[in-house]
């Protein structure tokens, strides 16, 4: 049995209630109690607290809580800068809207647990999903080698900051403490002692965690567009 998709973006938007909310309203409500409380804090009961209002009132734009999460998923795809390609050039173009969707996200950390979860489907998404298709194509690429490096970009973003969005709500707004991260570490890996002296090491020259987590999200992002380029060459 195939699955069907449904979207809030397949029908056109209700007209506002008079009196009522207007959607954009319930919208960035819905983003800041989002960027507030998480995926777990939100539900119509405390999204309608937070507007003065009833239920019925976000009822009238969604059928359910899957339907708002779309529209503050495409606000937050709204945020993401892709410069004109052919103005700073391609490799120039997309570098900048892999470092804006990083920001976004880490902006608005929820999102990190609707990727795969949730069609990127509004307006917004696509909007960026075209420009960079068209940005990939100035570059050179062809056929279906223009949507692999397409995927390849957006994954290798996913994959650098979902993880650090995950590490940061498991610290819970503290600060590591390094000597105590070392402590442990000597503990489970005295077998390996060439790692250790590499982990303690670079550890003590660290003074800054997230300048260095742009650094090392900006040294693999050149390096994947350095193989992309290369790519164009074979």
């Amino acid at each position: 049995m195939s699955k069907q998709i449904s979207s809030v973006w397949t029908r056109e938007p209700r007209p506002a209630r008079t009196p009522g909310r207007s959607r954009e309203e319930i919208v960035r409500a819905t983003l800041d109690l989002l960027d507030t409380e998480g995926l777990d804090g939100l539900s119509m009961r405390k999204l309608g607290a937070r507007l003065g209002s009833g239920a019925t009132t976000i009822y009238w734009y969604v059928e359910n809580k899957d339907e708002l999460l779309e529209l503050a998923y495409n606000e937050v795809w709204g945020e993401i800068v892709l410069p004109d390609p052919e103005e700073p050039g391609w490799r120039e173009a997309v570098s900048a809207f892999a470092h804006s969707m990083r920001a976004a996200m880490l902006r608005h950390p929820w999102v990190g647990s609707l990727i795969g979860r949730l069609p990127a489907l509004g307006p917004n998404a696509l909007s960026l999903a075209d420009r960079l298709r068209k940005a990939f194509t100035l570059a050179g690429f062809k056929g279906l080698d223009i949507d692999y490096a397409n995927a390849a970009l957006t994954a290798y973003v996913f994959g650098m900051v979902i993880p650090e969005i995950a590490w940061e709500a498991s610290m819970g707004g503290e600060e590591l403490d390094q000597e105590s991260m070392n402590e442990t570490f000597q503990k489970v890996a005295k077998d390996f002692p060439d790692l250790l002296e590499r982990v303690v090491e670079v550890n003590a020259k660290i003074s800054d965690t997230d300048a260095l987590r742009e650094t090392s999200f900006a040294f693999g992002l050149a390096t994947m567009l350095d193989g992309l380029e290369a790519r164009l060459r074979a």
